[in-house]
C-alpha cells in the first residue's frame, strides 16, 4: 500500500509498508544520485538522495532472504521516480543484513547510519539518539555533524524491541501501530511487567490477563517496562540534549512519552511524516544514502 497511516488489522504484528516521493523535487541526469539500503530484521528500508537531499524511500517487510529483501526495498524506493538502479552512483548497505546487500558499494554499521540519519532529519542540534531496531536497542551520542561519539546497545534479548512488540500485538490482538495510544487508556499507571525476556514478559502478560487485567492495562505495564529499559540505556551512555528516537518505536507514543517522563526531558518534535515529512523509521537508510554521497565525492577527489 502507498498510503501511510493504515493498519492491517487482520495481521496485528505487521508494521506499515509504504512508499513516498518527496513533493516538488525534480532530478536530471546531471544530478548525483545515491542510495542507502537498511536491511533490518523486521523490515528493509531504502532511501534515495539527489545531491544529498532526500528524494524517495520505501519501507517493506523482511523476507527469509536478505539479498532479495534488499533488492525489493530498493526497487520500492525507485518506484514511480523514473530513476533506474544504473543511475545510482553509490549505494551503502546497513542494518542487520548489511553484508547481504548485493548492490552495495560499501557496508556501514547501523549505528553510524542512524547517527547520520538523525542528524539529517532533525539537524545539528541532536546529541543523543535512541534507535530501537527489530532485535536490539542502541543509545548513541553524536556530535553536530552526526558523527558517533559513543554508544551502548543491548544485544542479548529482543524484549523492548520491535520483535518484542510484535509478540504483544499478536497476544493482545491489537494493531501494532495503535499500541502506544491504547496503552494510555488506563486510570492509573500500573507497575511494569518483567522485561528481561520476551518469552517471560509474554508469560507474565498472559497471567495478568487471566487475573482480570484489561488489555489496555497490560499494554501500559509492558510499554512502561520497555521505556524504563530504554531510559536506563540512555543514562548509561550519558544523556545529552537534544534527544530523538529512530526506528519503528519512534512512532509508539506510549514508549516515547514514558521515556520523556522517566528522563525528565522532551524529545525533539516528531516530523510530520504522514503529511509529507521525513520518517524517523528510515533514519538508517537516509544516513546510509548521505554517507554514500560523501564516499562518492571522496572517490572523485582521489
Amino acid at each position: 500500500m502507498n498510503e501511510p497511516g493504515k493498519t492491517e488489522v487482520a495481521e496485528f504484528w505487521r508494521w506499515q509498508e509504504y512508499h513516498r516521493i518527496m513533493p516538488n523535487k525534480k532530478w536530471t541526469s546531471k544530478d548525483l544520485i545515491t542510495a542507502g539500503v537498511d536491511v533490518g530484521s523486521v523490515g528493509p528500508k531504502a532511501a534515495i538522495m539527489i545531491n544529498g537531499e532526500a528524494y524517495s524511500w520505501g519501507i517493506t517487510r523482511t523476507g527469509s532472504n536478505s539479498p532479495e529483501s534488499a533488492t525489493k526495498a530498493l526497487n520500492y524506493a525507485l518506484e514511480d521516480t523514473k530513476i533506474k538502479a544504473s543511475d545510482i552512483k553509490y549505494i551503502v548497505g546497513t542494518g542487520y543484513g548489511r553484508v547481504n546487500v548485493p548492490m552495495a558499494n560499501k557496508a556501514i554499521t547501523e549505528i553510524a547510519c542512524h547517527a547520520k540519519g538523525a542528524n539529517y532529519i532533525w539537524g545539528p542540534r541532536v546529541r543523543t539518539v535512541l534507535d530501537v531496531g527489530g532485535q536490539d536497542i542502541k543509545a548513541i551520542r553524536i556530535d553536530e555533524t552526526g558523527r558517533v561519539v559513543s554508544f551502548l546497545m543491548n544485544g542479548k534479548c529482543a524484549a523492548g524491541t520491535c520483535r518484542g512488540m510484535e509478540g504483544f500485538a499478536v497476544l493482545l490482538r491489537r494493531p501494532i501501530g495503535q499500541i502506544g495510544e491504547i496503552s494510555f487508556k488506563v486510570e492509573k499507571e500500573p507497575e511494569p511487567v518483567s522485561c528481561t525476556c520476551v518469552a517471560f514478559a509474554k508469560t507474565e502478560a498472559m497471567g495478568l490477563l487471566r487475573k482480570g487485567w484489561s488489555k489496555e492495562k497490560v499494554l501500559a505495564a509492558y510499554t512502561r517496562a520497555m521505556a524504563v529499559r530504554m531510559a536506563n540505556l540512555i543514562n548509561r551512555v550519558g544523556l545529552e540534549k537534544e534527544l530523538v528516537v529512530t526506528g519503528g518505536q519512534s512512532k509508539n507514543i506510549g514508549i516515547v512519552s514514558r521515556i520523556e517522563t522517566i528522563l525528565g526531558v522532551k524529545c525533539l518534535p516528531m516530523p510530520q511524516w504522514r503529511e509529507g515529512g521525513l520518517d524517523p523509521m528510515i533514519a538508517g537508510a537516509l544516513g546510509a544514502a548521505s554517507l554514500a554521497k560523501a564516499l562518492y565525492d571522496k572517490s572523485q577527489r582521489a
